[in-house]
């Protein structure tokens, strides 16, 4: 009796098995469909140059590029590593779609506790020297490696990445077909740590020769400038807004364009100020009403959807006015 009542229920457990199996099989979505929702993964490349700023090189290279593909590179902010803004802007996956290369430059912690580029020290930021020329050479490393089209190099940076953007942007301009600066600084506002937090909190002090010559003193040749459009939210409490106004009085009097023959237009989600040279040079400066610190998203679900506290629901997305400005169209 007992033998019988024990292969009954082995064969129970058995069927049931069976059935949980079936059911696994038929609920779980396929591989395919798993693989292709996750996010991107990013490739660490060593070698790409003698590095003297002691940065990581991450990229994301969709599969069957187009002959000569754009490159897009991305700084990221205080804080950030390339992965967490990378999930919550979604820049490799409009690369995906759009056919480009996506190239992370990434800090450490034993160049900075907090992973801020130091945009603020001069010896990172010197002309072939430190952080600058790391970057640098992950841009023609990338470049060479991909055949990317010199004329279709891009470039945006969060916070301290924007920073340290511009101070690329002044330094080797020819490098870049177009610039954006997230909740950023202007070039040469301070000279250490401590200036730098004052900075950021209460606005750069103007200097005496105006803050043109801060971009002039490092390109004066006289040149057509990248379009450049600066990002900033009215209501950060982590860089003054009007460091994003101080930033437009510098790259207007590094282009000789006078402040006054600007345009304004009033959007749903808050100001867009435009500004064009004689010789095609133009600044723009997207002023997002109420929002904080980071870059504007539009997210489907919401502010909740967002694992990266720098990356913020808005009415606007950047990274999709950029494909858009920048002419990346969907492939």
């Amino acid at each position: 009796m007992t033998f019988s009542f024990a292969k009954s229920l082995s064969r129970a457990i058995r069927s049931q098995k069976k059935v949980a199996e079936i059911l696994e099989a038929v609920l779980q979505p396929p591989a395919r469909k798993r693989r292709r929702s996750a996010s991107p993964r990013l490739v660490t490349t060593v070698g790409f140059g003698t590095n003297p700023g002691r940065l990581v090189m991450k990229s994301f290279l969709p599969v069957n590029l187009p002959k000569k593909p754009a490159l897009v590179v991305v700084l990221h902010g205080c804080g950030q590593t390339p992965e967490s803004l990378d999930a919550a802007s979604g820049f490799s996956r409009l690369a995906r779609k759009k056919g480009f290369v996506i190239l992370y430059p990434e800090q450490t912690r034993s160049n900075n506790s907090q992973l801020c580029f130091n945009w603020f020290r001069p010896s990172a930021i010197a002309r072939d020297r430190g952080e600058l020329l790391s970057i640098k050479q992950m841009i023609e490393y990338a470049s060479s490696r991909h055949k990317i089209n010199a004329n279709r190099v891009f470039i945006v940076g969060l916070p301290a990445g924007a920073a340290m953007t511009a101070v690329l942007l002044a330094t080797y301009p020819d490098l870049f077909a177009g610039a954006a600066i997230v909740a950023g600084m202007p070039v040469g506002a301070v000279r250490d740590a401590m200036s730098a937090l004052r900075a950021m909190k209460s606005g750069a002090a103007a200097p005496t020769e105006g803050w043109g010559r801060r971009i002039t003193t490092i390109s004066p040749k006289p040149r057509l400038w990248p379009p450049i459009t600066i990002w900033h939210g009215t209501a950060d409490r982590v860089v003054n807004p009007a460091n994003a106004d101080t930033s437009i009085d510098q790259w207007l009097g590094a282009m000789n364009i006078d402040r006054r023959s600007g345009d304004v237009q009033t959007k749903t989600w808050g100001h867009l100020h435009s500004w064009k040279a004689a010789n095609g040079s133009a600044v723009s400066l997207y002023s997002i009403a109420g929002m904080a610190h980071g870059l504007p998203i539009k997210s489907r679900g919401g502010a909740q959807r967002i694992k990266d506290p720098f990356v913020l629901a808005t009415n606007i997305s950047a990274p999709l006015e950029l494909m858009r400005l920048w002419e990346l169209p969907r492939r």
